[in-house]
């Protein structure tokens, strides 16, 4: 990936990190924010490492770390607790073998959990990439999450 590129599509200016960054994690395999791509990223615009790392993590869309090709945000507030999140968390770990934070083997799906997803008059709510879901149900989320590995396999077949 061309960062210089990326700069001048954007412009070189702080107030286009944000978007900057979001490009660059978008344009990563492991849709996170690479050491390597914050430092050249850092000498061209003339920010300091410390700070877009600082930037990068105060942000909860921004990972350093590897995830896996689909984000799945589970709605922790106390409105989706209330409206059942625990069963909603409970069902997508017995689904996809995984807890808060962390991927499955296959990498496809990263499972995270979110303070608030601003979609409280449906909750329990989650997103997967940039997709909200509603009124989940433990039924509801299996075949969401089926459908969206259904779609990338499909994807993957026509590439």
């Amino acid at each position: 990936m061309d960062i210089q590129k990326l700069v001048e599509q954007h412009g070189n200016s702080r107030v286009n990190l944000l978007s900057i960054l979001h490009d660059l994690q978008n344009q990563s395999e492991d849709n996170c924010l690479y050491m390597q791509s914050i430092e050249e990223l850092s000498e061209i615009m003339d920010i300091p490492v410390a700070e877009i790392v600082s930037t990068a993590s105060f942000y909860t869309m921004f990972s350093l770390k590897p995830r896996g090709r689909h984000l799945i945000r589970l709605c922790i507030s106390p409105p989706c607790y209330v409206m059942g999140e625990e069963n909603i968390l409970e069902a997508i770990q017995e689904k996809l073998g995984i807890g808060l934070g962390e991927t499955t083997e296959d990498k496809m799906f990263t499972l995270e959990g979110s303070s608030c997803l601003g979609a409280c008059g449906v909750a329990p709510v989650c997103s997967i990439d940039d997709e909200f879901y509603g009124n989940l149900t433990r039924e509801k989320i299996h075949r969401i999450l089926d459908q969206v590995a259904a779609e990338e396999g499909a994807v993957s077949e026509r590439n």
